[in-house]
């Protein structure tokens, strides 16, 4: 799945992804840190994975989106 990075603190290294709908999912450090990313700026395009229910997902995974 895709989002937009709109929020990160690299001191907890967790922040929020909004989803193409404009919902915002937050994510925790594990998540940051399983996507091997060392920074992340709000704006960019990022690849996101998910667990647990729709209304609810669960961020796992922060990565870069690559074409």
């Amino acid at each position: 799945m895709q989002a937009t990075a709109y929020t990160y603190d690299p001191v907890t290294r967790s922040g929020q992804v909004l989803l193409d709908d404009g919902t915002p999912v937050p994510f925790d450090a594990a998540a940051f840190d399983a996507g091997g990313l060392r920074l992340l700026r709000p704006g960019q395009r990022v690849r996101i994975e998910t667990e647990g229910p729709a209304d609810a997902p669960r961020v796992t995974l922060v990565t870069l989106h690559t074409f």
